[in-house]
């Protein structure tokens, strides 16, 4: 049961890592499940392989540098958001151990999908807003602090389970805090200037 619960730990931790880059925890899962860090599914061993190790690497050193270049990261935005929900979905079920297949792809749609598309969705809107606001010049700071998170993330989210899902209930705190910032404030709505 408590290895269970710390592959469930392990699975969103690295899910809410994939909403700020798609590859890097894949990577990072890959190089955990060769160095014999963490067990995977019997049918998601391959991602321990030499071949996907290396094939994951490139992609992520190709990714975060795509995110340096301007227009292109404002582009990767719009298809990653996807992607990431497939990949959350992915790393989660090649995580969980110990639960039926109806139960662990409906977990790993659920809090997987969901997770990695809740972050990746809120991650969009901050570089969409940093692009607005000062002209595309601040993006390479929110590149390096989404970088930086999924890093960190994905490190905890191996060696730390438990802690991880703390870190992920307060990305999704900072989340809500956004998206309270960016809603319309209904209490300033034209028709209330109507009666004055």
């Amino acid at each position: 049961m408590t290895e269970t619960l710390l592959s469930i730990f392990l699975g969103i931790g690295l899910s809410a890592s994939v909403g700020f880059r798609v590859f890097l925890p894949l990577f990072a899962l890959s190089l955990a499940a060769y160095f014999n860090l963490w067990e995977l599914n019997e049918s998601w061993l391959w991602i321990g392989s030499t071949t996907a190790v290396v094939t994951l690497g490139i992609a992520t050193v190709v990714e975060i540098v795509a995110y340096y270049i301007p227009v292109i990261d404002n582009a990767l935005d719009t298809i990653a958001i996807p992607l990431a929900t497939i990949a959350g979905t992915a790393v989660m079920v090649s995580t969980v151990a110990d639960l039926s297949p109806v139960i662990t792809w409906a977990l790993a749609i659920i809090a997987g999908g969901g997770t990695a598309a809740a972050v990746k969705s809120s991650a969009s809107t901050a570089r969409l807003g940093s692009t607005v606001s000062t002209a595309g010049f601040a993006n390479p700071i929110v590149s390096t602090i989404e970088t930086g998170t999924s890093i960190l993330m994905s490190i905890i989210s191996i060696f730390l389970p438990v802690l991880a899902i703390f870190l992920v209930l307060f990305i999704f705190y900072l989340i809500y805090k956004l998206y309270r910032k960016l809603r319309p404030n209904k209490s300033k709505s034209p028709n209330t200037n109507l009666n004055t």
